[in-house]
């Protein structure tokens, strides 16, 4: 059992973020914001994936001004994710002369290494902030080591310096982030932003430098976080990387929402990040998205191939049903499903699962025995054992996850 971290909760639209609400998985566009119709596609694409709050860049005018027709024509869908304004570097101006965008966006996300340098750097941080406070609008204050306050770290390395036994830079880097956040969250409430309407992130790419600076940031402060390696990389790298320092600090109480900063493929799909966050929420048993499948990688006992399309054929199946599945059958994302190629392990894991099928290894009887909580329920042969199966999951659905509670027993 993990306990989490005690934080604030932060209401962000209608998704609450913090306390003991459960992590929230976040996502961002990457279409030019101005574009307002591949921009309300693919917040509604992020969203349907699971995305409970996306981010969009608001860099110009354009992207300022295209922020009110964005969200009225996700309203005009049916989709009320809440959207959150990516600023750097003129964002004080844009929400000062765009009151629509700043109006319309349900949290603003500011750097605070990117809003301006010496004597401008406060000035333009409490403008935002004031802002914040005018639209009672939640801030995170998020950090990047990619760009880090370098006003900031120069003092930190000048008061370094000066000791008998000078940090290493790493060392130094990691107070100067964590310094960034935490100083800048005292200003925004020096300036009148309350406390929960605060998130902090200290973004880095390396996952043994970002579990360390997050671990030190939630023993200094009460504020709700979230979580990312930035910069993750693309593909396997990148889910590896991610998933890694993630789950780290999730099993530690650690993280109130959390991104999977994938490099996606050209033209390749934006919400691959949003299902790798969610299995590693799900993998964790810190929340449950859809039935997960447990299925054996084969060896020598499995030669033929059939298993590993039943395999696919059943997570296809389950993907393809969940959408109506959630609506009409309350707790079926906490399903679980076993497809196992052999005898060596095969029964076994169909008793653990709530549905599991064992099928015929090399050499082995043609026969795939069905499990249903825990105990036999039928013995399938011949040439149709997947829609046969598929028909059991179905049946085995509607009866335990039906509202009116009635039994699990497929027969």
């Amino acid at each position: 059992m993990i306990t989490r971290r005690t934080s604030t909760a932060v209401q962000v639209g209608d998704v609450t973020v913090g306390g003991q609400a459960p992590i929230v998985v976040q996502s961002m566009t990457n279409t030019h914001t101005a574009d307002i119709s591949k921009t309300v596609n693919q917040v509604a694409a992020l969203a349907a994936a699971g995305s409970e709050i996306v981010r969009i860049t608001v860099n110009d005018k354009e992207a300022a001004k295209a922020v009110p027709d964005i969200r009225d024509q996700l309203l005009a869908k049916g989709v009320t994710v809440p959207l959150v304004g990516d600023f750097h570097f003129n964002g004080n101006r844009l929400l000062k002369k765009y009151s629509g965008c700043a109006q319309a966006l349900d949290k603003y996300r500011i750097n605070p290494g990117n809003v301006g340098r010496g004597n401008l750097h406060d000035k333009q941080f409490s403008e935002i902030i004031e802002i914040a406070c005018q639209y009672d609008k939640p801030v995170r204050i998020g950090v990047n080591w990619g760009s880090l306050d370098q006003d900031l770290l120069a003092r930190k390395l000048d008061d370094n310096s000066k000791l008998s036994s000078p940090k290493s830079l790493p060392e130094v880097m990691h107070d100067a982030l964590i310094a960034s956040a935490t100083e800048s969250a005292a200003l925004a409430e020096r300036i009148g932003l309350a406390h929960d309407k605060i998130i902090l992130s200290c973004k880095l790419s390396e996952v043994q430098a970002l579990v360390s600076v997050y671990r030190d940031l939630a023993a200094r402060c009460d504020y709700a976080l979230h979580l990312g390696l930035t910069e993750a990389g693309m593909g396997i790298k990148g889910m590896v990387a991610s998933a890694t320092a993630l789950s780290v600090l999730l099993q530690e109480g650690i993280g109130d929402t959390i991104r999977v900063s994938l490099t996606p493929q050209p033209g390749g799909d934006r919400t691959q990040e949003v299902r790798v966050a969610q299995q590693i929420l799900q993998s964790m048993d810190l929340r449950s998205f859809m039935p997960s499948v447990t299925a054996c990688p084969g060896c020598g006992r499995t030669t033929s191939e059939y298993f590993q399309h039943l395999a696919a054929g059943i997570q296809n199946y389950l993907q393809e049903n969940m959408p109506d599945w959630k609506r009409q059958f309350p707790g079926v994302e906490g399903m679980k499903v076993a497809v196992m190629g052999c005898v060596v392990n095969g029964p076994g894991e169909s008793k653990h699962a709530d549905i599991g099928i064992s099928l015929p290894g090399t050499g082995e009887a043609p026969v795939a025995i069905v499990h249903v909580d825990g105990s036999k329920f039928t013995t399938l042969r011949g040439e149709n054992i997947s829609q046969e199966f598929q028909g059991i999951v179905q049946e085995y659905v509607a009866n335990r996850y039906s509202r009116s509670g009635e039994s699990s027993d497929p027969a």
